[in-house]
């Protein structure tokens, strides 16, 4: 392995910090887990021990599962540094990316980067972690603000693929396409947004959520024939095609009238639609039936895209155990 300090740092030793040093570690890389505060020698071994312990317990769980050997949990587990206050300069000054993941607050974010800012090389790509607070908010805590931007992750993180990058104006477009060539490399799969709270995940899951708690307060629904819905009916429908993808394919007409409809009996303004789907029927631009919505489809081979659709559906029925072969025989 050699002396070699690993290229990569997570600032924050709890659960996003540990989640993003699995994820590395799982890929085969060293990373150093940092923890900043100055502790006392028992209050270190007590965090270094939870941190391991939780490393390890989640290696596990994939080893329960038949995702890895039961073997490999302590050789992925030993590629991650636990590294304390005194040591975090060194780890710092060897990552060529930093992932800052302390608590929720400003000033907690303005103290991990000024110990970031003061011992990171100048070409490190730095990245918060932050759910909450907006990367032109951050970007002005960064020395070389250039090379920052916001990443992120969903829950656990080492197991969802997607990362939410989220650049200010001045990020460089280089250090955007080399961080994301540095997450498809561990398996991971970067999308982009700009300086817009919420990400696209929390901001699109936030609404779907709070509908379903109000149904629930309504007595529209219970909580298990919901959950059983948006398993096997909108869930299944959207991991085999993406919200935009599904507005097309449907047509956006169907949302416009749906939208309408509801705005009316349920909750104008929850359920209008934004100007851009009033303006897209206006304009005839449905989606796949009118050859162009939010995508083009001009020149495509409807048919080909038409079954790949079905068979993307079809392959998540199979995956549930929810699809049946055809009846050998007619019933009566």
């Amino acid at each position: 392995m050699g002396n070699e300090l690993p290229r990569f740092a997570a600032v924050g030793a709890g659960r996003m910090g540990r989640g993003i040093a699995i994820a590395f570690a799982y890929a085969g890389h060293r990373i150093s887990l940092v923890d900043l505060r100055p502790r006392s020698d028992e209050a270190w071994r007590k965090l270094q021990g939870e941190a391991q312990a939780e490393i390890e317990a989640s290696l596990s769980g994939l080893a329960q599962l038949g995702v890895i050997d039961a073997a490999q949990v302590r050789a992925i587990a030993a590629r991650v540094d636990i590294v304390d206050a005194a040591h975090a300069p060194a780890a710092l000054a060897a990552a060529e990316l930093v992932f800052e993941g302390v608590p929720e607050t400003l000033e907690a974010k303005r103290e991990a980067f000024e110990h970031i800012n003061r011992h990171c090389r100048e070409d490190a790509i730095l990245t918060s972690t932050t759910s909450s607070i907006l990367v032109t908010q951050l970007a002005a805590l960064v020395h070389r603000p250039e090379r920052f931007l916001n990443m992120h992750w969903l829950n656990p993180a080492y197991v969802i693929p997607v990362v939410e990058l989220s650049c200010h104006p001045g990020t460089d477009a280089a250090v955007l396409e080399r961080t994301k060539a540095l997450m498809e490399a561990i398996g991971k799969l970067p999308v982009v947004c700009g300086a817009s709270p919420g990400y696209i995940v929390p901001r699109l899951q936030a609404l779907v959520m709070n509908e379903a708690a109000r149904m629930i307060e309504e007595g529209a629904a219970t909580a298990e024939e919901i959950d059983k819905a948006t398993r096997y009916g909108l869930g299944l429908r959207f991991a085999a095609l993406g919200v935009v993808e599904f507005i097309d394919f449907g047509g956006c007409d169907i949302l416009h009238h749906a939208s309408r409809e509801m705005a009316a009996s349920i909750d104008r303004a929850r359920y209008t639609a934004p100007a851009i789907v009033d303006r897209m029927v206006e304009e005839g631009r449905l989606g796949l039936k009118s050859g162009s919505g939010f995508y083009e489809y001009e020149g495509r081979d409807v048919g080909a895209y038409r079954r790949d659709v079905l068979s993307r559906t079809l392959g998540m029925l199979k995956h549930v155990g929810l699809w049946q072969p055809p009846a050998e025989a007619t019933r009566e």
